[in-house]
Formats: structure tokens, sequence, C-alpha cells
């Protein structure tokens, strides 16, 4: 194939020219804006919520959560390993202490062991729970790759425990439980904070962006009044508080109103691409497609082979770099946080499935714009490739 096929790429096949040209015509390009105000109120609405903050980043998003959760030196935060790194970093920022929880075969993180972390590691009172003598203040839960977490029992838990549950769901704007207790609940949406990102690679994009939601409404409020340099009146610039720039451009916010206009067509897209690439891969014996929870609808952001090692002894860097030179861009899953030269000292505990499947998935394109031509291309190639990678094993 002449045209090279990328990983993950924006799609801009709506409004968003029109919106962004009309913010620009009428010189709200900043902070300010309408548009700002509309994205909001739309991602309220399509996520079935009361409030809605829009700040620069996921990554803001995350720390301004754990802000309002009260969370500081001193306090614990339960963790994962697998996931990108800005799930971790804004612990650090409040200068707390990340504890690395292993996932289950979600990728996300098991509640099994968060459960046996909490009896066997920890002390609890009857009000709150100490590790180390120090207070477990909140959990950073991951919905990986648009799949869900086991939120009915991670919600337990720390129900239980009196956790904070932060829920990252930057990639999996759109996923909903379809059973259950959460039936109808989207990611982001069930734990006391929910976080969301709209990066380049994301199922919609701003270009760079982030939104944050609350159970409780007013603590959205206040995220937002922190986004914007705690300024408590415009005209004698008056702040009582330290403050962030952390607020979403009106411009970004003009082009999130286009492209969330798109958002159940593209997770259309996701499904309908991801069902053509599970049913073609579902008799290779070297790889086959890792399948999302049954008791969801997901957005399927990405897509993930899981690479049977017993067969395929290639480093994965070396499989990326082959496909590459056939024009098929792929990627790792991620470099383990706990490995990291920032957190290697950090406490991990029972990591045994994030190891196992971060030397063995690979992440194909999945563009809402690839063609069935061109994920037939992916899907011969990759087939091609590993048979020749078993035959050298």
């Amino acid at each position: 194939m002449d045209k090279f096929i990328p990983l993950s790429i924006p799609n801009f096949e709506g409004n968003e020219r029109k919106y962004v040209d009309d913010a620009v015509d009428k010189v709200w390009v900043s902070t300010g804006g309408a548009y700002v105000n509309k994205f909001e109120s739309d991602l309220a609405k399509f996520l079935k919520v009361d409030n809605v903050a829009v700040c620069q980043s996921g990554t803001s998003a995350l720390h301004l959560s754990l802000i309002e959760a009260g969370v500081s030196f001193g306090d614990t935060v339960l963790v994962p390993p697998l996931t990108f790194i800005a799930a971790v970093n804004p612990v650090k920022y409040q200068h707390a202490t990340p504890v690395f929880i292993d996932c289950d075969d979600s990728f996300c993180l098991d509640p099994v062991k968060l459960k046996s972390f909490c009896e066997n590691e920890c002390k609890w009172d009857g009000q709150k729970l100490t590790f180390n003598n120090s207070r477990v203040k909140a959990l950073v839960v991951v919905h990986v790759f648009g799949n869900m977490a086991d939120m009915e029992n991670i919600m337990a838990i720390a129900h239980h425990y009196n956790i904070t549950v932060i829920e990252d769901a930057t990639e999996a704007l759109g996923t909903k439980y379809t059973e259950g207790k959460y039936k109808g609940k989207f990611a982001g949406t069930i734990g006391d904070f929910g976080a969301f990102s709209f990066n380049g690679n994301k199922i919609i994009t701003t270009g760079g962006g982030g939104a944050v939601t609350s159970k409780a409404p007013y603590k959205v409020d206040h995220m937002r009044f922190l986004s914007t340099q705690a300024k408590t009146d415009p005209h004698y610039y008056l702040h009582d508080e330290i403050g962030y720039n952390y607020r979403m451009t009106n411009l970004q916010a003009a082009l999130g109103c286009a492209q969330l206009e798109e958002l159940p067509e593209f997770i259309r897209r996701k499904q309908q691409n991801y069902e053509h690439y599970f049913n073609s891969f579902k008799d290779f014996k070297f790889c086959s497609v890792v399948p999302f929870r049954e008791d969801i609808s997901s957005n399927k952001w990405f897509y993930s082979l899981f690479i049977d090692r017993d067969f395929i002894k290639t480093p994965i860097i070396e499989i990326i770099t082959r496909l590459k030179e056939v024009k098929i861009e792929t990627r790792p899953i991620w470099g383990l946080i706990n490995e990291q030269k920032p957190y290697q000292l950090e406490t991990t505990y029972k990591l045994e499935k994030a190891p196992f499947y971060a030397s063995r998935i690979l992440n194909i394109p999945c563009s809402t714009q690839i063609s069935s031509d061109e994920i037939e291309y992916v899907i011969m190639t990759i087939k091609k490739l590993f048979m020749e990678l078993a035959n050298e094993s």
C-alpha cells in the first residue's frame, strides 16, 4: 500500500471549521467566549450530569480532582501501573504518595487486589484507612482503551473505606454500562470525580483539552474557579486561593462542540471496525484481538492485539519497527509507571497481570476514517509478519 496508515488521528468532517471561524470572527479566542459555555453544557447533557468544567488537558482535570478531593502532602493515593503516566503524575503535584495496585484482564484496576490491599496491608479505624501511617485519601481508576473497570466492586470497597474515587475516563468518553447496578451510567460519572481528555488521538479532540465533572455540582464550580487563577474579581484582580491556568480556550471549545456532534457516529465506526479486526484474527493462533467487558457498550477507542509469546518471541519494538517499514503505525501498551525513574522507589502491590500484558500488547490502527481496505491491509500484513516471526522463533 502506498498510503501510510496512522495509529489514531483526528477526524474533522463536520462543523469544525465553521465553529472555529466563527470564534475567530468574533475575536473570542482565549478562555472566555460562548463556545466554552456551550461545550460544557453539551458535555453535561451527553453525560447526563449536572455540571462539567472544561480545562486544558486530561492531566489538569485529574489535578483539579485531586485538589478538590483534599489530597495533599503525606496522603496516599492508590493508582494503576498499566496506563499513561499522566494518570499518576498529578498525585506527585500534590506531594502525595502513589501506591500501585495491579490490573485485571480488562487492563483496569483489579478490585480483588484492591480489597486485599486494604484488608491486609492497611489499618482501618472505622473512619479512615491508613497505610504506613499515611491516610489513603483517594483512588485513581483508569478506564483503559475505552474499556471499563469493575466499578460496582471498586465503588463498594471505596465507600466502605471512605476513599475518594477519581475516574480517569480520558480514553472512555461514551463508554457506558449496559447491565448491573450502574446500567446506563457513563464512564466518568460513577465515581466522586470524572476526568476526560480531548488530546489529538482521542475519539474526539480539541487539539489539547480536557473536562472534569463530579457528583457534587458545587465542586465542579469550584474547580472551574481554580482553573481561572481563582480570580474572585475580574476587574481588580483579587484572588483568595492558589489558582491555575487550566481553563479551556474558546477556540478549543469551538472545535469540541463540532466534534461532540459527531461522537455517536465516531463510536459506531469504532465499534464496526473493531468487529472487523476481532473476527479476522479470531482463528489466528499467533495473536488475537483483546475483548472488552460484556456488560458495557464501549467506545472502543483503541484496539489491542494480544501476542502469544509461546510462538512469537520477537520484542515489541522490533515488531513496531517492521510494521512501520510497510507503512503501518502501531504502538506498545505502556512502560509500567512503577518502573519509570521517578517512581521506582514507590510501593507496588502484587503486580502480576500488569507486567504480563506490558510485553504482549500491541495497539493497531483505529482512526475513525480508516477504510475497510486499509483494515484488510493491516490484517494481512500482520498475519504475514507474525507467521514469519514464528518461523524465526
